[in-house]
């Protein structure tokens, strides 16, 4: 596999669309020189050290013997480089070794890992969000125990949620934890489909497990979250913890996704005790945002296999000259930028303290550029057209790596959900009728903009199951809509010809259609439950 980080667009949707110059009293050393830097600096890793182990370890993938799982050819000295590049730390806290830098500056780096390889990008994006809920939420000693060398790379972090009889109904989850005489508690329980959650890369992994003290509340309200280190800190003894299966997964085939097995394992409260879903989201938030901009990232690395394909692929003259595929190829640049903005808009409004912006950003980003993942590298599949189709061709890959985006940190009609009954029907859709009026500002999204707000007044009047049968549906036009209002603002801040000409196919191909969303939101909880299936 081959990839070259897109640095032009990466950066007008960085800077001009999502605005990162207003970033620039927080973050004073952050110059366009030292952005560009550390924007080729990751490209040049993700090209020439991530991307040529892709295709190999997805064949690959990886194996478990002895509770031991051994990973592809080629990924220690891939991590190794990661690591010793100090790309885990840009966005960490400085007084544990982070750089400090803006999260929408990490997210962009990762965007290069995860177009580059996106089953070695799970690695670090998971550390990250146990970067960030220890950083939150942990006490002083947990901080000083752990942060440094999660912040380096020399170890990594999990999220612990699923079990096997509790998906997304975490309440349901039977992990226990029982206190010690020591302060500690131990951990007994299983979990499954843990993102590497065993591997050979770092000497230890610090997971982060959701769990009960006995005698907790029942339900959602009961639970805590523990801090499970594969390696006990003291003595540096194996914890009962251990990987004792591996997933046979559709793609992402050299990311282990493991069974993990507690047996009363030593672990530490992070956090308040039946206060652990405030802390477990902290990771979830931060991870959703990052598998959105995975979303993108494998819908780009999609694009430049087909683009290069369709240049070399001779039907009566190259195939880049018929006019249906330069059409599929012009929507899946156009929609990959789209979904760029949005994903790093979401990290720059974290940077920036709004929190209403973020938290309402925050399902679009996930859900919209998830979809859009999917959608590019099944366009993609069809421009090779048979050669997509066998694995020979290496474009069934990113199709196959893109599909679980939409289903993990919450499956897409999960976020519809949480757009409609968190963030609308919290602040009475405020925050999106700002975004609204910031689309109505612009002539070519207006119409599409009025569209949204008749939607928006509907779902807040409609009754709940009405608008749950329509919330994947208002995501969707309220993903579309906030896309296109930060291009037409990163225009607006700086004009460019080649976004212009972009935006404008847009506008045409995927704005136009705003209204005919509106008849689906509107469908009505009736429609669906009155038809026998």
């Amino acid at each position: 596999m081959t990839y070259s980080a897109p640095i032009a667009d990466m950066r007008f949707a960085l800077e001009a669309c999502a605005d990162l110059r207003s970033l620039a009293e927080r973050y004073p050393e952050l110059d366009v020189d030292t952005l560009v830097a550390i924007l080729e600096s990751a490209g040049q890793l993700a090209s020439e050290t991530l991307a040529p182990i892709n295709r190999s370890g997805d064949r690959a993938g990886v194996t478990l013997a002895n509770d031991v799982v051994t990973t592809a050819p080629g990924f220690r000295e891939a991590y190794d480089a990661y690591k010793a590049g100090g790309w885990q730390g840009l966005a960490a806290d400085p007084a544990y070794g982070g750089q400090g830098l803006p999260r929408a500056v990490a997210l962009a780096v990762m965007e290069t890992v995860h177009s580059a390889n996106m089953s070695f990008g799970l690695l670090p994006m998971l550390t990250l969000g146990a970067i960030e809920a220890i950083e939150t939420h942990g006490a002083l000693d947990q901080k000083q125990l752990y942060l440094e060398k999660l912040i380096t790379g020399e170890w990594s972090g999990t999220m612990n949620l699923t079990e096997p009889q509790a998906g997304s109904d975490l309440g349901a989850l039977t992990t226990k934890a029982v206190p010690q005489a020591d302060g500690s508690y131990a951990i007994t329980g299983q979990k499954i489909f843990i993102t590497w959650g065993e591997h050979d890369l770092t000497p230890n992994i610090i997971h982060l497990v959701l769990a009960r003290i006995e005698g907790a509340p029942p339900g959602s309200k009961g639970i805590s979250m523990f801090i499970v280190p594969k390696f006990r800190d003291e003595d540096g003894s194996r914890n009962a913890v251990r990987c004792i299966g591996l997933e046979e997964k559709m793609g992402i085939h050299a990311s282990p996704t493991c069974t993990m097995a507690y047996e009363g394992a030593q672990g530490w409260l992070i956090g308040e005790e039946n206060r652990g879903l405030a802390a477990m989201f902290t990771m979830m938030n931060a991870a959703r945002l990052h598998v959105g901009m995975e979303g993108v990232a494998v819908a780009e690395a999609a694009y430049q296999k087909a683009l290069s394909y369709a240049r070399e692929r001779t039907q009566s003259g190259p195939i880049i000259n018929h006019p249906d595929v330069r059409r599929m190829l012009m929507t899946m640049r156009a929609k990959i930028q789209a979904g760029r903005a949005l994903c790093y808009a979401t990290a720059v409004a974290a940077d920036r303290g709004d929190h209403a912006r973020e938290d309402l950003l925050t399902p679009l980003a996930k859900a919209w550029s998830t979809d859009l993942g999917v959608e590019a590298a099944s366009l993609g599949v069809q421009i090779h057209g048979g050669m997509g189709f066998v694995e020979e061709g290496g474009a069934a890959q990113f199709y196959r790596d893109a599909r679980i985006a939409p289903i993990y940190e919450g499956t897409n009609g999960i976020q519809a959900l949480d757009l409609y009954g968190r963030k609308l029907l919290g602040d009475r859709g405020e925050a999106m009728r700002v975004l609204i009026e910031e689309a109505r500002a612009f002539a070519p999204i207006r119409a599409a903009a009025d569209v949204l707000a008749e939607a928006t007044d509907y779902m807040l009047a409609a009754l709940r199951d009405d608008a749950l049968a329509g919330a994947s549906a208002y995501l969707a036009l309220a993903g579309k809509i906030a896309c296109g209002t930060l291009w037409a603002q990163g225009l607006q801040r700086a004009p460019n010809a080649d976004q212009q000409r972009l935006f404008d196919f847009y506008v045409v191909t995927s704005m136009s259609r705003a209204p005919s969303r509106l008849a689906e939101i509107k469908l009505g909880a009736a429609a669906l439950a009155d038809f026998a299936l």
